[in-house]
């Protein structure tokens, strides 16, 4: 059995979407994973499989959410020890920083650096943002909320075949916590 996180995009916001974690939790379980657990209402869940792989878990289950809610949620799924990583070689001093300053966005498929070449690094300090397995690392100071960067770096064209949904250093950090146990 290995542990996962999946990670829901898009669900819960503004009052459309609604995935009810009880359900998603009672979903999962009918897929035949065990131990499955969620985190807010944002769009995590933790849960303990014996069969697939990260991609068709992640496949697996968004066709399941579609089925049963009747909209289309882009899911990605990701073991401890990707998670673990992805915290442990985090470029900003994550310790010494607000969790809401620091973010990881997680990608379906490897992303090269051309794909942001567009982007002036210098156009928007202090904010930054660093290129991981899988993941972008952006460091905004005042809030993902208020960051010019997060605007642009969201754009389709520079994820144009991608999934990718972002996180919270909190929620980064607790993933790592809930898929170790």
């Amino acid at each position: 059995m290995t542990t996962y996180a999946a990670l829901l995009r898009g669900i819960n916001v503004g009052g459309s979407r609604k995935v009810p974690m009880a359900e998603l939790r009672t979903l999962m379980t009918g897929l035949g994973h065990d131990d499955v657990r969620t985190y807010l209402q944002s769009g995590q869940a933790v849960f303990a499989s014996g069969h697939g792989d990260e991609e068709s878990l992640a496949a697996e289950l968004a066709s399941a959410i579609e089925k049963h809610f009747g909209f289309a949620v882009d899911v990605i799924v990701r073991d401890h020890a990707y998670l673990r990583a992805i915290a442990d070689n985090c470029p900003f001093p994550a310790a010494e920083l607000e969790p809401k300053q620091l973010h990881v966005t997680y990608f379906s498929a490897p992303v090269e650096a051309e794909r942001f070449a567009e982007i002036d690094p210098g156009a928007h300090l202090p904010e930054e943002f660093r290129l991981g397995d899988r993941a972008l690392y952006l460091y905004a100071p005042n809030g993902l909320g208020r960051s010019k960067l997060a605007e642009i770096l969201s754009r389709p064209r520079i994820n144009k075949g991608l999934i990718a949904t972002s996180r919270n250093w909190n929620t980064v950090v607790k993933l790592v916590e809930m898929t170790g146990d």
